[in-house]
This record gives C-alpha cells, sequence and structure tokens, in this order.
C-alpha cells in the first residue's frame, strides 16, 4: 500500500477509535435512577415559581405528577443567578434532594448582569448540589428579548451548553426556547401559561429519561 494511503488509514483508525472512546464515556456517565419518591429541588425564577398560571399548573407540579417524585417547587420570582445561589445552601441543607433541576439566568439575562458572574453563579450552583450528594440536570435559559420573543426565535444561551461539557452534567436543551417562543404557550413575552408550562414539564420528563434518572 503506498505510504500516503497507510497514514490516512491509520489517521482515520485513530479518530475512530477516539470517536469511539467518546461515546463509551458518554454511557459511562449517564445519570442514575432517582426513585419515586424521592425529593427533587427545582431551583430557579419566576418560570419555575409558575408566573402566569396556578401553583397546581407550575412546572414543577406537573413534573411531580409525572414522574412520582417529591418536587420543592424552590422558584422566587425575579430571583437572579446571585439571589439563587445565595439561597441554595439552606434549601440543599433542609430538603437534602436526590436531584437539583437548576433553571436560573433569565432575569441576569434581562437586566444585562455581567455574562461572567452569571456563568459563575451557575457554576458555583451546580457544584454546590453536587457536593451536597445530589445529582444535577441543568436546564438552558434563553437569552430573551422582546424582539426575539415575538418573533418566535429564541434560542439556548451557549453557556448553559459549555457548563453542562465543562461539568459532565445532563442538559435539558430547547425547553424554556421553544415554549417561550410560541405565543400560544405565554401568559406574556416572559412567562409560560398553563399549557406552556405542562409542555415543558414533559420535555424534562423526557430528558430526564433520555439521561437515565428515570426508568
Amino acid at each position: 500500500m503506498p505510504e500516503h494511503l497507510s497514514r490516512r488509514s491509520l489517521m482515520a483508525f485513530a479518530v475512530g477509535a477516539a470517536v469511539g472512546l467518546a461515546a463509551c464515556g458518554k454511557k459511562q456517565s449517564r445519570a442514575r435512577d432517582v426513585p419515586r419518591g424521592a425529593t427533587v429541588l427545582a431551583l430557579g425564577d419566576s418560570i419555575t415559581f409558575g408566573t402566569g398560571a396556578g401553583p397546581e399548573t407550575s412546572y414543577p407540579a406537573v413534573l411531580a405528577r409525572l414522574s412520582g417524585w417529591n418536587v420543592v417547587n424552590a422558584g422566587v420570582p425575579g430571583d437572579t443567578s446571585a439571589q439563587a445561589l445565595q439561597r441554595l445552601p439552606a434549601l440543599l441543607q433542609e430538603h437534602t434532594p436526590a436531584l437539583v433541576l437548576v433553571s436560573i439566568g433569565g432575569n441576569d439575562f434581562l437586566r444585562r448582569l455581567p455574562e461572567a458572574d452569571t456563568r459563575s453563579n451557575v457554576r458555583s450552583i451546580c457544584r454546590q448540589a453536587v457536593a451536597a450528594n445530589a445529582q444535577v440536570l441543568l436546564i438552558a435559559v434563553p437569552r430573551a428579548t422582546l424582539l426575539a420573543a415575538a418573533a418566535g426565535s429564541l434560542t439556548d444561551h451557549v453557556l448553559f451548553a459549555e457548563l453542562a461539557d465543562e461539568l459532565k452534567l445532563p442538559l435539558q436543551r430547547q425547553g424554556w426556547a421553544q415554549v417561550l417562543s410560541d405565543a400560544r404557550l405565554r401568559s406574556d413575552t416572559v412567562h409560560a401559561n398553563a399549557h406552556g408550562y405542562e409542555r415543558f414539564a414533559h420535555s424534562v420528563f423526557d430528558t430526564a429519561k433520555a439521561v437515565g434518572l428515570l426508568r
């Protein structure tokens, strides 16, 4: 075989082996099953709280019915990532959750707070939860603008995918972006209605099953 073909074949083999090892690594790092009845902490702001609909139609309430988990709604309207980080130690101590659903950052983006601070706060939230022996499902939040919402073109802020990769955490992608891009699923430009929260809870449920948090 010509030398240049031999080198090309070896390179292809090396790339294939690397991809295979990466795939194996992803399979081995799958989440652990969170059994029915386990306590799950939903940390967030107004869209976790359920603003725009009743408490029984918030996404944590719907997710609890779907999963059988005891989902604690720790959403506080208006909270930034810094405020959620400040609240977290007491919540972890009080509830000792098996899983923390982290959905925070929207108010940071709306107030144009420094992106580096948001990234640092979300990273610290995830690390504190893991240090408390909880698993984490990171939930991507869109960079909400009135124009993007009106055009139905919201997309996840890139920092969530980057942090999920960095911290080796499962990520809920495009859930809020899809709901808040659809006027039929919103109560206003930045909050869902009951149908939107139900749609989002189903997407979290599907992600939880896909990554191994639910059987």
